[in-house]
């Protein structure tokens, strides 16, 4: 029997653009518009044909046709930032991977855990489990704090090579980074871009009811990390029944190639590094000015996690493990200082990202840097490095083009005006139920328009307004909306093809969507009971913040 053939990614997002496309055939257009009453600003929805003179200028809806191929040309002006973001990325990590620093890195680590095997307890747990379950708590808590979603990206390709070293595939190191933060996201604690913004808009203190979230993050991040760990160790026993045991063939001839070079250069009796540190020492002191005056600029920097501020001395405090842990390494190879590059990348994005708000162009920035910084550390002449960041961003262009097609989905139904009517037609849905069946179905709700809005700030600012007061009209509290919404948004950003930051994290992972679909579907089911069931006692129960 032949086997049938999976449609390429780009096949599968096109189709789902014809299907938005034809929705805006059979769904009258309509838009939700805020107005003033008895003095309260309240969110009205109004059919197209309706709308008030005020609001009927600037909203042009029509049935989508020729438009399906516009679609992405609007998806990359949509999704320009996060485009950008993957060129500039794969581009500085093809450059620093000349310099064989991961792989030395990874060859280190690995053979650190292989001492850590000695210990009885460790060795019974296994070390591999204690990793796995170590990297995505860190994760989960990052995504729960800060709302980690878009850095996750840079992270995936730097986990992916550790996963496949320790017998894994990339769908494991996929999972420590992106499903982890998402987890995170999903259960979040104090993620200012949706609880800030939900419970602002629903007029209910900032952050308040942190003690049972807390509580839902510690159980979705558990089931999370087991479930990574069953599959895992499938995969460790039998390589082969991975679903990505061919296309990781490439993170496997890397992984190889880096090897070959490494064991040829020492077969040489001259050790690769030492060929490379001429032009280390200069890098080094450059650095290391800049962030010396960087210091003595922001000799102390504020941190904002929620609510809460601790001012730190940290620009200070990694301008001197940079010239301490930088010269050692410099003392060794030049792929240790390029190493020491990275985790230095990794302290200032953190910092930058609480310190200063940083976002996906400052972070994109810090990488350029840390990339032409790592080849002119390997002797690597500005016309060569040019010519690998030109190759990084080919070998990673594809991914990019599949961030602003699966954005085209959303142009199509926001161009059709039927976002608002779909809405609007899922909230009248609610009525006349009891407390636990309204909230589920609010549940439901938000889930649905997960998979057409996955921008939890965008659907906040779209749906809290409406589901604020509705709460209010049906006995349930405020508190319990904003969870529901907050369940609604995280979990299927794992699955849709129109989350951006999913495309673009399969993309670097070299993973087909539609593979991606095959292994995850199910633990997002379980994601999305488990999510229902921990709404029942926000209802139920009298819980603090409630």
């Amino acid at each position: 029997m032949k086997k049938r053939k999976v449609p390429h990614t780009f096949v599968i997002v096109f189709c789902c653009i014809l299907i938005a496309a034809m929705m805006t055939w059979f769904i009258k257009p309509g838009k939700y518009v805020q107005e003033q009453v008895d003095g309260e600003s309240v969110m009205t929805f109004y059919y197209q044909d309706q709308l008030p003179e005020a609001y009927a200028h600037d909203f042009h809806a029509e049935p989508q046709t020729w438009q399906v191929f516009s679609a992405l040309f609007k998806g990359f002006e949509k999704q320009s930032s996060i485009i950008v973001f993957i060129l500039i990325i794969g581009g500085a990590f093809w450059i620093m991977n000349k310099s064989h620093a991961i792989d030395t890195g990874i060859m280190a680590f690995l053979r650190f855990t292989k001492r850590l095997e000695h210990n009885k307890l460790i060795r019974k747990i296994g070390v591999n489990n204690i990793i796995i379950t170590l990297v995505m708590i860190l994760f989960s808590l990052f995504g729960s704090v800060f709302g980690m979603s878009e850095e996750t990206i840079a992270f995936t390709l730097i986990i992916i090579p550790l996963a496949i070293s320790m017998g894994y595939d990339s769908i494991v190191g996929v999972c420590m980074v992106y499903v982890a933060a998402h987890i995170g996201f999903s259960g979040a604690m104090l993620n200012p871009f949706t609880i800030g913004i939900a419970q602002g808009i629903a007029d209910i203190p900032l952050f308040s009811g942190i003690g049972y979230r807390a509580v839902c993050w510690v159980i979705l991040t558990i089931i999370g990390i087991v479930f990574v760990l069953i599959y895992a160790n499938k995969v460790k026993k039998n390589p082969t029944s991975s679903i990505m045991y061919e296309e990781d063939d490439y993170w496997r001839k890397v992984r190889n190639e880096e090897l070959g070079v490494r064991s040829e250069t020492h077969s040489e009796k001259t050790p690769h590094s030492s060929l490379q540190t001429s032009h280390s020492w200069w890098v080094y002191g450059v650095i290391a000015a800049i962030l010396v005056f960087c210091a003595i600029r922001c000799p102390m920097t504020t941190m904002k996690v929620g609510n809460s501020t601790s001012t730190l001395p940290l620009l200070p405090i990694g301008a001197g493990l940079f010239l301490v842990i930088g010269f050692f390494a410099l003392r060794k190879s030049a792929a240790y200082f390029v190493l020491t590059m990275l985790f230095g990348t990794v302290y200032y994005l953190i910092v930058g990202v609480l310190g200063y708000g940083w976002y996906i162009m400052e972070i994109a920035t810090l990488f350029l840097f840390m990339g032409v910084c790592s080849g002119f550390a390997i002797n690597k002449s500005a016309s060569d490095i040019a010519k690998l960041f030109i190759e990084g961003m080919g070998d990673i262009l594809s991914a990019a083009v599949i961030v602003g097609l699966a954005a085209g989905i959303v142009i199509v139904l926001q161009d059709g005006g039927v976002i608002d009517t779909i809405l609007y037609g899922l909230s009248k849905s609610m009525s006349n139920l009891g407390t636990i069946a309204s909230t589920e179905i609010m549940y439901g709700i938000q889930t649905l328009i997960n998979i057409v809005i996955p921008s939890g700030s965008a659907k906040a600012a779209i749906t809290m307004p409406i589901m604020a007061p509705f709460s209010d009209l049906i006995g349930i509290s405020r508190q319990t909306t904003v969870m529901a919404f907050q369940f609604g948004d995280g979990f299927t950003n794992m699955i849709t093809p129109t989350s951006g930051v999913l495309i673009a994290t399969l993309g670097v992972a070299r993973i087909p969507w539609e593979k991606w679909v095959r292994f995850i579907w199910k633990f997002i089911l379980v994601l999305v009971v488990v999510g229902a069931l921990l709404l029942i006692p926000t209802v139920t129960l009298s819980l603090n913040g409630f």
